[in-house]
Order: C-alpha cells, then sequence, then structure tokens
C-alpha cells in the first residue's frame, strides 16, 4: 500500500503553520496506514524527524530552520538534490524512503504559497528614503527608532564640520575635516 499523499500533506501543512498537536495526530495517522518495510520506516523517520526539527525553532544546525521556505527556486533545487539521493543504487531502502519524504516535502512546499520571513528586530533600526529633495539628492531619514539617533547617510549630508581628537607626540590638537572631504558612496 503506498504513502497516503492527502495525509502527507495535510501534515506538511500543519507542521510548516507550526499546528504540532495536530500535526502530531495526523503523523499517527500516516503510521498506522504504512506497511512494515524499510522503505516506509525511513519515510516515517524522515517525517518524525522534521516535526521535531521545526517545533524545536532554536536549533540553528537542523535543516529545517536554516531553510527559507517562500524561496521556491532553492525548494526546487533541494528537491533534486532528494530525488536524485532516493534514485542512487547507493543506498538502501531506509536511506530511499527518506530521500523520498524530504523529496516529497520539498515538492509540497513549492506549492504552498508561504510569505518571506520579517525579522522583527529589523524593524527597529529600517532606513526609510523619503524620495528626493529640491536639490534633486536623495534623503534619507530613520524610522520606527529614536529620533535622537542619526543615520551615516545624514551625517554625511550637507557641509557639516567634523572635529576629531587626535593624538601628537607633543600633545593632543583638534582637527576640523570638512564632510565633503570624506569619500562618498557612488
Amino acid at each position: 500500500m503506498p504513502i497516503p499523499q492527502a495525509l502527507v500533506t495535510r501534515y506538511f501543512q500543519l507542521i510548516v503553520n507550526r499546528q504540532y498537536a495536530e500535526a502530531e495526530r495526523e503523523l499517527e495517522r500516516v503510521k498506522q496506514k504504512l506497511q512494515k518495510t524499510e522503505w516506509n520506516r525511513g519515510y516515517f523517520r524522515a517525517l518524525y524527524g522534521m516535526y521535531l526539527s521545526r517545533k524545536n525553532a532554536n536549533d540553528n544546525y537542523a535543516f529545517f530552520s536554516k531553510l527559507d521556505l517562500s524561496d521556491k527556486v532553492s525548494l526546487h533545487a533541494y528537491r533534486r538534490e532528494f530525488l536524485d539521493n532516493m534514485r542512487s543504487g547507493l543506498h538502501g531502502d531506509f536511506d530511499r524512503g527518506y530521500f523520498s519524504a524530504w523529496g516529497d516535502c520539498m515538492r509540497i512546499l513549492t506549492r504552498m504559497d508561504i510569505p518571506a520571513p520579517s525579522s522583527a528586530s529589523s524593524s527597529k533600526t529600517d532606513v526609510k528614503t523619503d524620495g528626493e529633495n529640491a536639490a534633486g539628492e536623495e534623503t534619507v531619514e530613520t524610522v520606527r527608532s529614536d529620533k535622537s539617533q542619526v543615520t551615516i547617510a545624514n551625517f554625511f549630508n550637507g557641509d557639516k564640520k567634523i572635529s576629531a581628537k587626535t593624538k601628537e607626540p607633543a600633545g593632543s590638537s583638534e582637527a576640523s575635516v570638512n564632510a565633503k572631504d570624506t569619500p562618498k558612496k557612488e
């Protein structure tokens, strides 16, 4: 009896959406439908491993936690790689089942519409371009952060004077540098 693809598809959708209790029930249904062969044992172990690695999101070494679910090109490449390993005569039945499960996972993930992850920490220090000012130069300002903070782009815009203290062998002196003399990004 082949692997019930409807159950497996539902299982992948549940683990991607982090619905672990329902995913575990679905995994038990898949286990009950499988025959006791080495190939099916490898397939099931891969499914269970996906569940564990997705549930433990702070594991930086797990493949699933590093996977960008919105990058369809890399998902297709991973699927081809897993299917090549599945077809390889060098692997045993357990390994073929294992790679087949990962190939099925990649196939289903490419068909799902998963938004790109947004980083919460980057939204606090976002830099926003407001367009162009009257002189035709691009203006940049910080948003969602402390207004007393300034970006490098704001710092080097205009004719601001920068004072820097430099140490010399005889003592210290203050040097004034014009912002126009500093290199600008082109």
